[in-house]
């Protein structure tokens, strides 16, 4: 039971190929804000982001030396990772707003869905609660 009421979130940690690329799509895209930060030598190698009440972290490694690490393929493939919130159409509208390209937001299991791709393949799903009939479309009538 202890460590139970011990633990108090969950934080997706992403590696990613190209940080600037990342920073495009999280900040720039969706609109998180960089809470932490480590940069090493002048360059940003690792990143704590928030948005709302949801956290998640960035690494990319060094090619050579001491902790390189260089992808053997794609790094986000087959990782889904789900935010609840308030409303996902808005979610969706602020970002595609911004720039970023994704589908219209879809309902399925009684939830609008908004789906986007960060740029290794991660796939990160917006969600809200809904009334709206299966497989409505969102802006579609």
């Amino acid at each position: 039971m202890m460590a139970a009421a011990n633990v108090k979130e969950a934080v997706p940690y992403f590696r990613v190929r190209d940080m600037k690329a990342s920073l495009a799509f999280y900040v720039e895209g969706l609109g998180f804000e960089i809470d932490k930060r480590w940069d090493d030598r002048g360059v940003l190698r690792w990143c704590s982001l928030k948005l709302g009440g949801a956290t998640l972290r960035l690494q990319q490694f060094k090619p050579k030396g001491q902790d390189a690490w260089i992808a053997a393929g794609p790094v986000g493939e087959g990782v889904t990772i789900y935010f609840p919130c308030e409303d996902a159409t808005a979610v969706w509208t602020e970002a595609t707003a911004r720039g970023l390209d994704a589908p219209p937001p879809e309902v399925g299991n009684g939830m609008w869905l908004a789906g986007f791709d960060d740029p290794d393949g991660y796939r990160l799903e917006f969600e809200s609660p809904t009334d709206a009939p299966e497989d409505s479309v969102f802006g579609e009538d």
